[in-house]
């Protein structure tokens, strides 16, 4: 529905249309899919599930606060994650990216810093089960 990835299982509660021009800020629960603009600060509001996902049509003008963002629009803004961040091939951030984990596609574009978060699943990983999964040569 909606024109989801299949591999994805992000929930969508909330939908903005391609011609939907949103003006002031946008604070959420749940799933929030962006096919339009957003001229203002997009939050997720005491939901740590909470996704953010913006199509390919889909622009944000400001900071984006969100645990996990699929990103295929643009954002003009910082970026804070402290979940997941997937960043498709269309994808153009003018602005700062804090992450706990990133996943970029050939192609994003990142007019800014990648920093990654210090609590963050990334940098929880226990060292043993990292260098486990690692394959060594012959």
């Amino acid at each position: 529905m909606f024109g989801r990835d299949s591999k994805t299982n992000a929930r969508i509660d909330t939908l903005v249309g391609k011609s939907a021009r949103v003006q002031g800020d946008v604070e959420f629960t749940g799933g929030l899919h962006l096919d339009g603009r957003v001229a203002g600060n997009v939050r997720a509001v005491g939901d740590p599930a909470a996704t953010l996902s913006v199509s390919e049509t889909g622009s944000i003008e400001g900071s984006v606060e969100v645990p996990n963002v699929m990103l295929n629009g643009a954002v003009t803004g910082d970026i804070l994650a402290r979940d997941r961040v997937v960043l498709g091939a269309k994808a153009r951030v003018q602005g700062n990216v804090h992450y706990g984990i990133i996943e970029m596609t050939l192609g994003a574009e990142i007019m800014g810093k990648l920093v990654p978060l210090p609590n963050s699943p990334a940098a929880t990983i226990d060292p043993a089960l990292a260098s486990a999964s690692v394959k060594k040569g012959p």
